[in-house]
């Protein structure tokens, strides 16, 4: 086995593909969307290289700040309301019966194996102002009524509503497989010195899951960076451009309004922004560990 391992033409066989797949499928891309983002390309036909001309309009536009605001609020949203929420729920399920345990487990992460589509359409429906649902829970306790959720004012909000519940069953997925890694164990130990639940949770689970809790938030950023499909099917970014978010804005501007360059402009951004937001928790992190 070692003279298997210390041949260089195995390691190069085993490697290689490794290698070969980043290339092309990842490094790739991001060098020829930089490249791109100088250019004025349409996406069809000539293009000319004209600088830095995309990203000093993108810093001028206003749609581009919204999309940008937008994301970092669903971010936000993620971390503040949706991760909290998950990793409490996963710590509940830990200490369910087997029976419940694995029932409520299917059911927080049914809609994320339900279509996009399918989950648009059915928030649309509940949002409708004339009879959506919701509007008619209003009326049960005496409202209107009459609201229009997907309107000027309120229809960001409702985006932020969707995306947060439809991604909750990831996030409690990730948590859950987190808490069932630590060792049963402690939780022994700690129940035997009169610990309570919440002084196992806060100073057993959340210590040792730093790390799961670390993925799980730059995973959310990222995610929040690239929303579209949802947000495409709910509203399209209307009303105006109430409800653009960056992924769906790259996407309207590069294959809708066919300004292809303007679009590899704005991805250079997104992927600028997810390499801070990951640098940054990192160190957040690691000054937490070293205290």
């Amino acid at each position: 086995m070692e003279k298997t391992y210390s041949n260089k033409a195995i390691i190069v066989s085993l490697v290689l593909p490794g290698i070969i797949t980043f290339i092309f499928a990842i490094l790739a891309p991001i060098i020829l969307s930089g490249y791109y983002s100088t250019t004025d390309f349409s996406g069809l036909g000539d293009f000319t290289f004209i600088g830095f001309d995309n990203f000093t309009e993108l810093f001028k536009d206003k749609t581009f700040w919204t999309a940008l605001t937008n994301s970092l609020l669903l971010a936000v949203g993620f971390i503040v309301i949706q991760h909290p929420l998950a990793i409490m729920m996963a710590a509940l399920l830990d200490r369910k019966g087997k029976r419940a345990e694995g029932f409520f487990r299917a059911v927080y992460f049914l809609p994320n194996v339900i279509s996009v589509v399918i989950i648009a359409y059915l928030w649309k429906f509940i949002f409708n102002a004339n009879f959506g649902l919701l509007n008619n829970i209003v009326e049960m306790f005496g409202g209107k009524g009459n609201i229009n959720w997907l309107g000027t004012g309120n229809a960001i909000w409702s985006v932020l509503i969707v995306l947060i519940w439809h991604g909750f069953g990831w996030g409690m997925l990730i948590y859950y497989t987190g808490i069932k890694n630590i060792d049963p164990v402690l939780y022994e130990a700690a129940a035997i010195d009169g610990c309570n639940n919440k002084s196992m949770f806060l100073r057993i689970t959340l210590p040792l899951m730093k790390p799961v809790i670390q993925v799980n938030v730059t995973l959310a950023i990222i995610a929040a960076l690239k929303q579209m499909e949802t947000v495409y099917l709910l509203t399209n970014g209307g009303p105006g451009n109430e409800t653009q978010f960056m992924a769906n804005y790259l996407y309207k501007q590069a294959f809708s309004s066919f300004r292809y360059g303007y679009g590899n402009a704005i991805s250079v951004v997104f992927v600028a922004i997810c390499i801070i937001a990951t640098q940054v928790l990192n160190v957040i992190f690691r000054e937490r560990e070293e205290r």
